[in-house]
């Protein structure tokens, strides 16, 4: 049933709104009129809380993905088993808040048209990457300090953590829904399973 357009609305209902259609559509297809549609409100209402597009989608990536790293940094902070399970956490963590949500697809969404919207990827490098990165490498120093981990070169083995992440959503997104991705024997990939399994491969690696 298609919603009665109201006058106005919480902040909250129109970046639920704006999520859905960035994700669906990407950021050059969206349109605002159907962004205030889909939160039944008229485009003037959207345009008091986010004068354009391109701050419509920050206050999306930091509703769901930049306003989070607080949470996530205590969480790190107050950790108190090996630094192994930590990676563990993290990386399981990561798909159940981030990669089993709508909001996995502002990374798709990211490295598709970032290089046609200079503006865009700066702030998601500026507000998601590094701060991303950063926690990461928290990480793994953590786990080297405490001897752990082997010494190695953290800048670059972060990489090792984001990529079966980055390779899980970019195929939800781009090549259909999860339970598509398969196995050499054609069997479904789960996605607690591969993550578990990329885990154990990295933390192998890491192992002194």
């Amino acid at each position: 049933m298609r919603r009665e357009r109201r006058k106005d609305a919480r902040p909250g209902e129109l970046l639920e709104a704006a999520l859905g259609v960035f994700v669906e559509k990407g950021f050059a297809a969206t349109r605002v009129e159907e962004v205030a549609r889909r939160a039944g409100v008229s485009k003037g209402t959207l345009f008091l809380y986010f004068p354009s597009k391109l701050d419509l989608f920050k206050a999306v990536v930091r509703e769901n993905i930049a306003g989070r790293f607080d949470e996530w940094n205590a969480e790190f902070e107050s950790f108190t088993g090996p630094t192994a399970d930590m990676v563990r956490y993290c990386m399981q963590q990561w798909w159940e808040r981030i990669g089993n949500t709508p909001a996995s697809g502002i990374t798709k969404l990211v490295m598709s048209e970032g290089t046609q919207f200079p503006d865009l990827a700066e702030f998601y490098r500026q507000e998601v990457i590094i701060p991303g990165n950063h926690l990461i490498r928290k990480i793994l120093q953590r786990g080297i300090d405490r001897g752990e981990f082997r010494a190695l070169n953290v800048d670059l083995a972060i990489y090792s953590i984001i990529a079966p992440m980055i390779f899980i959503i970019m195929w939800k997104h781009s090549m259909g829904s999860c339970c598509a991705v398969h196995s050499a024997d054609g069997g479904p990939i789960e996605p607690h399973t591969f993550i578990a399994s990329q885990a154990e491969i990295l933390l192998k690696g890491l192992e002194k």
